[in-house]
């Protein structure tokens, strides 16, 4: 006879009664957040190639110059859950080509072991209701190496090293500023901004700083003509002293104003493409989106609107020879309040203050008081990490796939049967979800999502709730049961990690919401037999899965079909299925506790189980093995169409994977 589990109470910190008020995705204190990506050229999203060659269709070369389609990245920023209105900062320490706007890294044919981002940047802190947040960006006072670090990374093979940014001696002599960025709401829709710019060299260094704003591009496609104005606030209608501003109005969230302390320059031009530059063809706008930058790195007058209105703007304040040590800081305020003599006032600095003391009590209750200070703090730091690779996540397949009526159109490739994601027209998400890393992986692979689940779970466990039952959404989810891999190819199969990560959810938030777990629950049996229709080709309980995440340890690519005839028993596969089973056994065992009509359901995985376990020493005519006694070892399986079987004789860990069936 089982025993019902303790709920575990809920602390009462300031941050664990916001995330109460905020407890759906529509929660006020969630509506900002650093959702802003941090990278969005060289995405599926944006690929409108004929040959699908994402990188190569939107390069970053032309993330300056070019208008994204779905989304918007930038440098340590923020952006509304719908990514509509976006904040972030650029620099130019006056020796770069093009100012500082975005992460800089190697496309996937460019390094020698594939995509990677070669700057130096790093989450500080964060609150699961993002009231209080800090990133850290380091920028050399050199000029930026682009061409090294491509011509030397080239130049290597696989089996050398990568060549990173500290590689160059760029940075050497601590030649470079540190530039922190600190958010504090002061309530869900009025964040306190410190942007603070440390010189760490043994000399004095200039910089700019630049923080922008501005519209994502909803307007160029034909599809939503929802758009906004960006214009300088000035008197009579600015009524302070010593700030700048700019007022936002928009169809959808309506009006903000971001105000700047000092008396920077405030420049605008309009989120579009600079068609004339990149192919010869007429602008939309007489100031394309590059415009800001030709201003202050070319000195071009006319890039800039001079009438001072657009979907873009920034402020440019220019710090010079900031001495060896010292620090420049600049203050900013996003709100809907138009700005006032109180914007920068001694409430801005007690908002900081405020908002980090509940952030040190948070976690003071979330991390185990057992750990040792060094504990804590990596515990803290992998938090704000988790945290900040908080992404919105813009992607309509049916859309993509059709092409716009306006500026995109998709190529004829699209339309073919075996393209990209054809079979996944359904897939409609425009959610904040949590991505694997902000840069390398800017899109949601449904197994890492499952791993996030559980740490999120400590610190917000709403959110990590809706992100499990998200995957299983009809949007998401497809028809057929399959869960989305990830938009490279959304066919592709990740290892069955739902089950697990929903359970221990629902243990980490205190056995409390079976509600939960009824619904993610009732959709994973649609997965399951998912798997088992589509995965089980000869109905032997032993599994085929694909690809299973092994890109970079498969000796072969697992998800590309064999010769006509041929199969591969996976023993990997077949033991996440077994691990699926006793997953989906513990959750309907839980759900029998409260109500009997599920027991039925818990007898058929325990009888599913069983039937793998076996299934694994003998299955087919031949009574084949996984299980190689010589060898003491689990391999996959090759066999043949005349039903002769071939041990894959390698030993990695889709041996070391039945291991799971051990509970």
């Amino acid at each position: 006879m089982t025993t019902n589990p303790v709920s575990v109470p809920i602390p009462s910190t300031v941050e664990h009664h916001r995330l109460a008020e905020s407890p759906g995705v529509s929660g006020p204190w969630r509506q900002w957040g650093p959702y802003l990506a941090g990278r969005q050229w060289g995405t599926v999203r944006e690929d409108y190639s004929e040959d699908g060659n994402a990188w190569a269709s939107f390069p970053f070369d032309q993330a300056h110059k070019r208008a994204y389609r779905w989304g918007e990245d930038g440098i340590g920023g923020i952006c509304d859950r719908f990514g509509f209105l976006n904040f972030s900062f650029a620099l130019w320490n006056r020796k770069d080509p093009i100012l500082k706007e975005r992460l800089f890294g190697l496309a996937n044919e460019e390094g020698n072991h594939g995509e990677d981002v070669k700057e130096y940047f790093w989450a500080v802190d964060g609150t699961p209701t993002h009231s209080w947040m800090q990133w850290l960006y380091r920028y050399p006072h050199a000029e930026y190496p682009y061409a090294h670090l491509r011509e030397e990374n080239a130049r290597r093979g696989r089996d050398d090293r990568e060549y990173e940014l500290a590689d160059t001696g760029i940075l050497d002599e601590n030649r470079f500023f540190d530039v922190q960025v600190t958010y504090a709401k002061a309530s869900p829709d009025d964040i306190c901004i410190t942007i603070s710019i440390t010189n760490h060299g043994p000399e004095a260094a200039s910089v700019d700083l630049l923080p922008h704003l501005w519209l994502r591009n909803t307007w160029s496609w034909g599809r939503d003509e929802r758009g906004g104005t960006l214009a300088q606030l000035s008197p009579p209608n600015l009524l302070a002293g010593g700030l700048e501003a700019i007022a936002v109005d928009h169809g959808f969230l309506g009006r903000y104003y971001l105000s700047a302390e000092g008396t920077p320059a405030v420049l605008f031009c309009d989120n579009e493409t600079n068609a004339e530059a990149l192919w010869g063809q007429e602008n939309i706008s007489a100031y394309p989106k590059d415009g800001i930058g030709r201003r202050v790195v070319d000195g071009e007058l006319d890039a800039v609107n001079p009438e001072q209105t657009g979907t873009k703007a920034a402020f440019w304040y220019r710090f010079d020879d900031i001495a060896p040590g010292a620090t420049e800081s600049v203050r900013l305020r996003l709100s809907p309040n138009r700005p006032d003599e109180q914007t920068f006032g001694a409430g801005f600095d007690a908002v900081h203050a405020d908002r980090q003391a509940e952030a040190d009590e948070f976690y003071g209750a979330v991390i185990g008081a057992d750990l040792t200070d060094v504990d804590r703090h990596v515990a803290r730091r992998a938090y704000a990490g988790l945290l900040w690779t908080k992404q919105l996540y813009r992607y309509d397949v049916e859309e993509w796939i059709e092409g716009d009526k306006v500026g995109a159109p998709a190529p004829d490739s699209r339309q073919d049967p075996g393209g990209r994601n054809a079979h996944w027209r359904h897939l409609a998400l425009a959610d904040v979800i949590s991505m694997p890393d902000e840069w390398e992986y800017p899109w949601f692979a449904a197994w890492d999502l499952a791993f996030h689940a559980i740490p999120l779970a400590h610190v917000d466990a709403d959110f990590a709730k809706e992100q499990l039952v998200l995957m299983c959404r009809e949007w998401a989810m497809h028809p057929n049961g399959q869960l989305p891999a990830y938009e490279w190819e959304f066919g592709d199969v990740n290892p069955p990690v739902h089950a697990w990560a929903a359970w221990h959810v629902y243990r980490i938030d205190g056995y409390r919401d079976r509600e939960f777990l009824v619904r993610v629950f009732t959709k994973l049996l649609l997965n399951f037999a998912w798997w088992v229709n589509r995965k089980d080709s000869e109905g032997s309980n032993i599994f085929e899965g694909g690809f299973l995440g092994m890109d970079n340890i498969g000796l072969f690519n697992r998800s590309a079909p064999l010769p006509p005839g041929f199969r591969l028993e996976q023993s990997d596969a077949t033991s996440w299925m077994a691990f699926y089973c006793q997953q989906m056994f513990k959750i309907a065992l839980e759900l029998a506790r409260h109500d009997s009509a599920w027991d039925d359901v818990a007898t058929k995985f325990f009888s599913h189980f069983l039937s793998i376990a076996k299934a694994v020493n003998s299955f087919g005519s031949q009574h084949i093995s996984l299980w190689h006694e010589e060898d003491g070892f689990f391999y996959d399986v090759l066999v043949q169409p005349e039903g002769d079987a071939v041990p894959m004789r390698v030993r990695s860990m889709v041996g070391l994977l039945p291991i799971l069936g051990a509970t």
